[in-house]
């Protein structure tokens, strides 16, 4: 067994060192500053950059000096081009002219030797890194090996089970099909609460309780202010309040790319915590263990970008509707999430798992990011998951050389639904449709993306900036003095009227917008909305009926048959909130088109309620159980990993 897996080793070590060969006789083609002259010349020269790379990487990862994540990717860069100009001066046979050729040697020698790693399918995997990530775990003195199994969940935000399955079934996820084909796994899907969205959904799954988070963003009547999940600030109160120091993340567990931490010890990018960030942080040493990381990682993003102008020319080209907003800083934005966020978050859960952390949870942002913008389920969309399909992998086969075992778990926050916008199909946002009604100045905000604040917490983090320092992320306007502030959060908008400091009833709002209500349950694209009556309670009201929820009574047609059997529940739980919107308002949705629209410009949302934005799932090992009733709320997701992560941890 130890001598086929030699052989294995030695064999992938030629194939690698032929390649490596290859590509710097490339890069000397190339770049004039640099010259290989003999065929010994390039095998001799990959041996000493390999060599070296093995050697710096690890050794620099190691020491404990001040370095953010941004200092380290450019010292890891220096080095790259240290390592180049060094094999240059001591080699007979290559030549490395100066520095600015050694840098851009480095940087071309990454993205020809990542082309034909590709082409010979050799596995990005290296034993080698391995060994040193699990020996960097041994000597930071928190390595805990033990016969207790951890948990590991890994999140991949905005995927629906429908397209899970889908995605299994045509090639494009099999690792993951690969363990459900063999038995170990099985899949279900859960429902989200109505407001299905990461800041929501996380705060249920990781910390317990998601009472009074009606949406990505809502106003704070009595205090005139707007509080958003993407805001740090905001972010950190939101945990605060909502903690009982018993999240699923408790006692040694570790956070990784996440919006809430759930009580973790160690993190790193996570939003609710950047203040308590320090600006050295230990736990991206892994990913830097290999210098070659780094420039690997900037020729993806570049790529990544490449990749987003083409598919976007090319829907463009082919007349592809609904067609999403893809230019400005989204590519980038893009090559951020889809390779540097993912790249940065595996490493990390592969040091969690060789350190034996008893619990880890960690999102992957990649395939929400590009269907908000490309469709839920395009070609450049199952190309991001097939890239998170493929880390999943390494994650798998890392554990099975971790100092305790583990239990995998993969998961989703929630789905997306698609559709051409509000304001692409009628010309006009909710904001408008409201100003018309209203006297007054109307604050509308739809805000950034939830990935977009992912990246600039990972920023403010990766920098050591954070909220001490003005990392605070979404930029807020100021609600003082409006008459009205209307918020979207994908399909789901919030009206606001900010004449009291308390939400009116349905016969306030008519004696004083007497045309406003009227307006909004009529507009085609409004499925529902939901008031609360003085003397009838909460109102659910389409355009033509309304369901009282108190008694549960239908006039007309019911608003909120399209919406499945638990949609009352929903509206009902959000009309208990405190901060709930004086009008909630949920975007239509056709179940023969399976299509709705979002208050912002995203073709692919979710937010609220209507089609597979409600259909997460769990993938799970088949030794864990499942509680006998349907999984209705991110609440009840948080009993399910709770559960198993008592039965695993007992002690």
């Amino acid at each position: 067994m130890k001598i086929g897996r030699l052989r294995v080793h030695v064999g992938r070590f030629l194939v690698v060192w032929l390649i490596a060969a290859v590509a710097l006789v490339l890069v000397a083609w190339a770049i004039p500053g640099i010259d290989v002259k003999t065929t010994g010349g390039a095998f001799s020269a990959a041996l000493v950059v390999g060599l070296l790379n093995a050697v710096v990487g690890p050794v620099v990862s190691a020491l404990r000096l001040p370095f953010t994540a941004v200092s380290m990717l450019l010292v890891t860069l220096i080095l790259n081009a240290l390592i180049l100009w060094a094999a240059g001066a001591v080699l007979p046979n290559f030549d490395v002219s100066g520095f600015g050729d050694a840098l851009l040697g480095a940087l071309l020698l990454a993205a020809i030797t990542t082309v034909l790693m590709m082409i010979a399918a050799v596995d990005d995997e290296d034993s080698y890194y391995y060994a040193v990530i699990r020996r960097l775990a041994r000597k930071s003195g928190q390595q805990v090996v033990s016969d207790e199994p951890g948990l590991v969940c890994l999140e991949i935000d905005g995927l629906a089970a429908p397209i899970l399955r889908r995605a299994m079934r045509d090639g494009n996820l099999p690792e993951l099909a690969r363990w459900v084909a063999e038995g170990r796994y099985r899949l279900v899907e859960w429902e989200t609460d109505w407001s299905s969205q990461t800041g929501a959904s996380q705060a249920g799954i990781l910390l317990g309780s998601n009472e009074n988070i009606p949406a990505f963003r809502w106003v704070e009547k009595a205090e005139r202010r707007i509080v958003a999940t993407s805001n740090t600030d905001d972010a950190a109160e939101i945990e605060r309040l909502h903690s009982n120091g018993d999240g699923l993340l408790a006692n040694g567990g570790a956070s990784r790319s996440n919006i809430m931490s759930g009580d973790a010890s160690h993190f790193i990018l996570t939003s609710s915590r950047i203040a308590a960030e320090k600006k050295a942080n230990p736990d991206y040493r892994a990913f830097y263990a290999s210098t070659f990381n780094t420039t690997r990682a900037l020729v993806l993003f570049g790529w990544e970008v490449i990749l987003e102008w083409t598919a976007s020319l090319r829907a463009k080209r082919r007349g592809v509707l609904p067609r999403g907003h893809r230019g400005g800083i989204y590519p980038f934005l893009r090559g951020g999430v889809c390779v540097i966020l993912r790249d940065l978050t595996v490493y990390s859960v592969i040091s969690d798992i060789f350190t034996g952390r008893p619990a880890v949870y960690a999102t992957f942002a990649g395939y929400d990011e590009v269907a908000h913008h490309s469709g839920i389920e395009r070609a450049d969309t199952m190309e991001a998951l097939r890239k998170l399909d493929s880390a999943f992998g390494r994650i798998a086969r890392a554990a099975e050389r971790a100092p305790r075992p583990y239990r995998i778990v993969v998961l989703s926050d929630h789905g997306q639904t698609q559709g051409a916008t509000f304001k692409q199909r009628y010309g006009h946002s909710l904001d408008d449709l409201v100003r018309l009604e209203i006297e007054g100045r109307v604050e509308g905000v739809s805000g950034e993306d939830e990935n977009r604040a992912v990246v600039g917490t990972a920023f403010d983090e990766a920098t050591g900036q954070g909220a001490e320092s003005g990392g605070k992320r979404e930029k807020k306007p100021s609600v003082l003095d409006s008459e009205a502030v209307v918020l979207g959060s994908g399909n789901l908008g919030l009206v606001y009227l900010m004449r009291e400091p308390r939400r009116l009833t349905k016969e306030e709002i008519d004696e004083a917008y007497p045309t406003l209500i009227p307006t909004l349950r009529n507009h085609p694209g409004i499925g529902v909305l939901l008031v609360r009556s003085a003397e009838h309670g909460p109102l659910a009201l389409g355009a033509h009926g309304m369901r009282y929820l108190t008694d549960d009574r239908v006039e007309g047609d019911d608003p909120l048959a399209p919406f499945g059997p638990n949609a009352a529940r929903h509206l009902l739980r959000t009309d208990g909130f405190t901060n709930v919107a004086d009008i909630m308002v949920n975007s239509f949705y056709d179940p023969e088109t399976d299509e709705g629209c979002a208050f912002e410009e995203l073709i692919g949302f979710h937010g609220g309620m209507g089609g597979e934005q409600q259909r997460p799932f769990l993938l799970h090992p088949v030794d864990l159980p499942l509680p006998d009733e349907p999984i209705v709320g991110a609440e009840a997701v948080h009993r399910v990993l709770k559960g198993w992560r008592k039965q695993l941890q007992p002690g």
